[in-house]
């Protein structure tokens, strides 16, 4: 009985923000420096496409990539948690709600490293976009391409 219960409590939950025009996609929990102009436009990307965003303003992102354990050796601009997975960087929101779909096992997240020009938050004008690959890795070390991009278009 009490499982019912809550399953429909979800159920309405769920009805009454999808009535209300609320987004479906998990919370994105992003830590960035607030004078950072592509973080922003990363930040803008991920809302177009959808996510909820708590934007955590920060001297340093350090200390939640750290707790998130995303390598060093990936790092870019900013550091991002979405339904137990850990963001590095200019991910494209198609990547993320990949991953979220798929739930590879062992990943614990997605990184972009470096700012490649093109990819969300990274547009300049004129210039042309690079191709770049999104990066899934594991608590072990383990490295591999999730996807690739040019600009913002999978390739």
């Amino acid at each position: 009985m009490r499982r019912r219960l809550l399953l429909a409590a979800l159920a309405a939950t769920g009805a009454a923000g999808a009535a209300s025009g609320q987004s479906t996609q998990p919370l994105l929990r992003v830590w960035r420096d607030p004078n950072c102009g592509c973080c922003t436009g990363w930040v803008d990307h991920m809302r177009a496409a959808g996510f909820r965003v708590e934007d955590n303003l920060v001297a340093s992102p350090a200390p939640a990539r750290r707790m998130l354990g995303i390598p060093s050796d990936l790092l870019s601009c900013h550091a991002a948690a979405v339904d137990g997975y850990a963001l590095e960087g200019h991910v494209p929101a198609q990547a993320v709600r990949r991953l979220l779909a798929e739930r590879p096992a062992g990943v614990r997240g997605l990184a972009v490293p470096a700012m490649p020009t093109g990819s969300p938050g990274m547009e300049v004008p004129d210039e042309p976009d690079d191709t770049y690959d999104v990066v899934a890795f594991d608590g072990g070390g383990g490295r591999s391409v999730f996807m690739r991009f040019q600009g913002s278009r999978a390739v």
